[in-house]
């Protein structure tokens, strides 16, 4: 026997959590484990204002913008839909259904503004690689380097000097 829609209103509520629609071997599962932004908020406190319309959390910013560099998102606009639509997405960036998601010029202003001046994406780099050295990822004791790269400096530096 063929069915039928019986009822179109909406649910009053509903029984549904976003973190059990997340594989649990989905990348975002991945780095959240190890994702600590705890300090963040500290760390930018004296780039915001006491006074005035509240701002978006910076650990939101944060996390959308660990989104768009993991999947190859190329603008603002398109993040800010992917996150709308994304289960995942939502879930890394504990937002619920209800939440909305930062407009996509906030973003840009927030990247170019604050976030630049606090110098909090080497703060973040920092933290990140103090983590892969205590978890013996990395061991910390030297770097290298394309040397093609320092070469070609190291020659535009001489070619200024004569």
């Amino acid at each position: 026997m063929m069915g039928f829609q019986t009822n179109n209103q909406e649910r009053l509520f509903y029984s549904f959590k976003l973190e059990d629609h997340v594989p649990k071997n989905h990348l975002l599962r991945s780095i959240n484990r190890y994702l600590d932004l705890g300090d963040l908020r500290q760390h930018l406190s004296e780039f915001y204002s006491h006074t005035g319309h509240s701002s978006i959390d910076p650990e939101l910013m944060i996390r959308m913008l660990i989104i768009r560099y993991s999947f190859g998102i190329r603008s603002e606009r398109k993040l800010c839909d992917e996150v709308h639509l994304n289960l995942a997405y939502r879930w890394f960036c504990k937002l619920g259904f209800e939440d909305a998601i930062p407009e996509h010029s906030t973003r840009s202003k927030n990247r170019h503004g604050c976030f630049q001046q606090s110098n909090v994406f080497r703060h973040l780099f920092e933290k990140v690689l103090q983590r892969c050295i205590s978890e013996g990822l990395v061991r910390g004791e030297g770097f290298a380097t394309d040397a093609s790269i320092i070469k070609a400096m190291h020659n535009v530096f001489l070619a200024k000097m004569r």
